[in-house]
């Protein structure tokens, strides 16, 4: 990754370690950095991703709430706005509606609405996505309900190189950012990641993977997924390019574009629902300015269009794609 800075050495840490280092780094370089959400206290958040920060940097700066996500929003706009870099946690993304008008209402509007006047350098960070038996309200992806909305920056990194890098980029951001972190990977997720402070830029798009014949764009956990699948059909002689999108707004066409120009075919992947998907936007703006490079109708493999994910193993693995489901995909738009 040309983007990142290499300062000194490098460690391997899982996609969850990456969360908790960068935070712990922002908290110890910055005293305006402060934390706040459900359980991050005593507890150390759900996933004991800040586990002993309170007893380092204190609880007027790690701070327990109520379970209360509109409030903690809320208060985190108006600690940004008067000068305090606050990173807002919501414990599972299913909980975050809520704070919907906190976030689309008033965070994402404060620049605009007041001419400059304002910033809101907030983070909103939450986990979210399935595959792990998390049932209605643990298994939900959220990202095609806010990625309408001018003012706000969404970012949904698959790295631990990327979660520092993108983590560090959104704390830094003057404006609000969405940073959503797909729980499946917390710990099955490992690589190496750069010591020390640096900053990967958001809307920048990553090829994961070059090939000739078709174009993947992903992000999150079906990155990797689409990774395996295209490493699976190389024996096969099947060339397929996979762009990891990593921030989903702002968004990074030219990549894309460049990429569809080389192959001629696209293929969208995301576990969100199809309809009103991020693959809607990607595939429309393909449409728009890209047709003609095209040798084959675009194709989503998304989500199915159900109100939720099922508990049942059965249910999930219906409602989840697999890379087997995949490589068809691929093997088909390949011999269209």
């Amino acid at each position: 990754m040309a983007t990142v800075a290499v300062t000194a050495g490098s460690k391997v840490l899982s996609n969850v370690e990456a969360v908790r280092e960068t935070l712990y780094e922002a908290m110890k370089n910055d005293e305006r950095t402060i934390i706040l959400g459900e359980d991050v206290g005593a507890r150390g958040n759900v996933f004991l991703i800040t586990k002993d920060f309170v007893n380092e940097f204190g609880p007027q700066r790690v701070i327990d709430t109520p379970i209360a996500e509109a409030s903690i929003v809320g208060i985190a706009i108006g600690m940004a706005m008067e000068g305090l870099r606050p990173i807002a946690e919501i414990q599972f993304a299913d909980f975050i509606y809520p704070a919907f008008n906190q976030i689309v209402g008033e965070a994402a509007k404060t620049r605009y609405r007041s001419n400059g006047e304002y910033t809101c350098p907030l983070v909103i960070r939450t986990p979210y996505g399935g595959g792990v038996r998390g049932a209605l309200s643990h298994s939900v992806s959220i990202e095609a309900l806010f990625y309408h909305v001018p003012g706000l920056k969404i970012v949904a990194p698959a790295f631990p190189a990327d979660i520092k890098g993108l983590l560090n980029a959104a704390i830094d951001d003057p404006d609000p950012v969405l940073f959503l972190e797909h729980k499946k990977t917390y710990r099955l997720v490992k690589g190496e990641v750069p010591d020390g402070h640096y900053t990967i830029p958001i809307g920048k798009a990553n090829v994961v993977k070059e090939g000739a014949q078709l174009t993947v764009v992903s992000y999150g956990l079906y990155v990797h997924w689409a990774l395996d699948a295209a490493s699976a059909l190389e024996s096969e002689g099947i060339s397929v390019e996979v762009i990891d999108l990593r921030s989903i707004r702002p968004m990074d066409r030219a990549t894309i574009l460049n990429s569809v120009e080389k192959t001629r075919k696209l293929l969208i992947i995301h576990e969100d629902n199809k309809f009103g998907g991020i693959g809607a936007e990607i595939s429309a703006m393909v449409a728009e300015e890209a047709l003609f490079a095209l040798d084959a109708p675009i194709r989503r493999l998304c989500g199915p269009d159900v109100p939720a994910m099922g508990y049942a193993e059965p249910l999930e693995h219906e409602f989840m794609s697999s890379p087997a489901k995949m490589a068809d995909a691929m093997r088909e738009m390949v011999r269209f």
